[in-house]
């Protein structure tokens, strides 16, 4: 991660979640050791062979743990920190295979247990005739999670009301992604069936380092599994039709279409220069404005060309997005906070010749911007910050 210096930048750091408190040094920990040493047998592996250690029940039981073990250090960020340095091959950087969900830790003994080996035995592992594959204990697990819901009568009002708010367009849906966070009465579509997250238990710190709890989950097929908040999450992800129900209490925060009854707070817009400034005409398609105004956009910007706003020329407006129910000023900040590190810094000069820098100006493609605006819809942009080197929002 690059290093922040500027208070402002600290202070937008902390408001996306971002620990700043620098890494201990010293001696590596016994854990650090261990890693380390479950890595070196991958790199003779891989220096023996010539190729990654691979999947699959028709390969020899330890090419798969290693291949297991690969994947969990490609994931862990404690294990990336430390291991990087020492990554001569760059066996780190590939691709991990997302389709195994191991939730153990980097223990052989209980990798080989994720594998289907009874290390328990006082069989040579070599000498085991059958492995059960990942995909069929995955599949045991799944079905072992789903059992019937006694108090369904409870919940099956509350899924019909949904469907009647569904087809009247009280209640929406909105694509479920990026591992988006979830909470405790909400609702979501995953493989074409209704889900409410009706109980979530205490959070602890799972084997990755992050944080996760235990769920009860209710369906609307009358059955229930009490699966990890981190299990949905990625069950809603990988399923490419999952959908978030939205609240109807709430109703949309943007909308792009007029509505009788909507309780309109204003209109956040997205501006692009049409100055004949060197940097500005070099730069255009990625110079936008962002602002907020409680009444029509275009009257707003009718003296743009007046306004050291906008930047003493005309605008184009590029996308406009209604507020519904939101106070337009904190939402205003909240772009321009994650914005700020790419803020424009240029001084123009007023009709006195007085130089002024305006602030409203960001150094930033539009699809970052949709993207910022999407992540506050779906309530995650506090677990995301914007790179300015790769021009994209990346998790926290």
């Amino acid at each position: 991660m690059p290093k922040y210096t500027t208070d402002e930048d600290s202070e937008l750091l902390a408001e996306l979640g971002v620990d700043l408190a620098p890494e201990p040094s010293g001696q590596r920990s016994a854990k650090e050791e261990r890693i380390v040493a479950g890595f070196e047998e991958i790199e003779r592996f891989v220096e023996e062979q010539g190729r990654l250690p691979q999947h699959g029940e028709d390969r020899d039981i330890f090419e798969r743990l290693y291949a297991v073990r690969l994947d969990r250090l490609r994931e862990s960020e404690e294990c990336r920190a430390v291991l990087e340095p020492l990554d001569s091959r760059g066996l780190l950087a590939a691709e991990a295979d997302t389709s195994l969900t191991i939730e153990a830790d980097l223990d052989d003994e209980t990798l080989l247990n994720s594998l289907g080996v009874d290390t328990a035995s006082e069989n040579e592992v070599t000498q085991l005739t059958h492995v059960r594959s990942r995909s069929e204990i995955k599949a045991a697990e799944e079905i072992a999670q789903r059992t019937p819901c006694q108090d369904f009568n409870q919940f099956k009002p509350i899924f019909d009301q949904v469907q009647g708010q569904l087809q009247s367009g009280e209640r929406k849906t909105s694509k479920y992604q990026d591992y988006a966070a979830i909470k405790q009465g909400e609702l979501f579509i995953l493989d074409g069936q209704k889900v409410m997250v009706v109980e979530m238990g205490d959070p602890f710190v799972s084997d990755y380092g992050k944080s996760d709890c235990r769920l009860r989950v209710v369906y609307d097929n009358a059955t229930e599994s009490d699966l990890l908040l981190r299990s949905l999450q990625r069950a809603l992800n990988k399923d490419k039709s999952s959908r978030r129900i939205t609240d109807p209490d709430f109703g949309p925060l943007f909308s792009g279409i007029e509505a009788k009854d909507d309780l309109t707070t204003g209109y956040i817009y997205v501006l692009r220069s049409q100055s004949d400034h060197p940097f500005i005409a070099e730069h255009r398609s990625v110079i936008h404005k962002i602002g907020v105004t409680r009444g029509d956009v275009k009257s707003r910007i009718a003296t743009a060309k007046k306004d050291s706003t906008y930047l003493f020329a005309e605008v184009e407006i590029v996308v406009t997005f209604k507020l519904s129910k939101i106070n337009p000023k904190r939402l205003e900040a909240l772009l321009q906070k994650v914005f700020s590190s790419v803020r424009l810094e240029l001084e123009l000069p007023d009709r006195f010749g007085i130089p002024v820098k305006p602030r409203e100006w960001f150094l930033v493609p539009l699809e970052a911007i949709e993207e910022a605006i999407e992540k506050i819809k779906e309530g995650t942009i506090d677990q995301f910050r914007y790179d300015p080197k790769t021009a994209k929002l990346t998790r926290s």
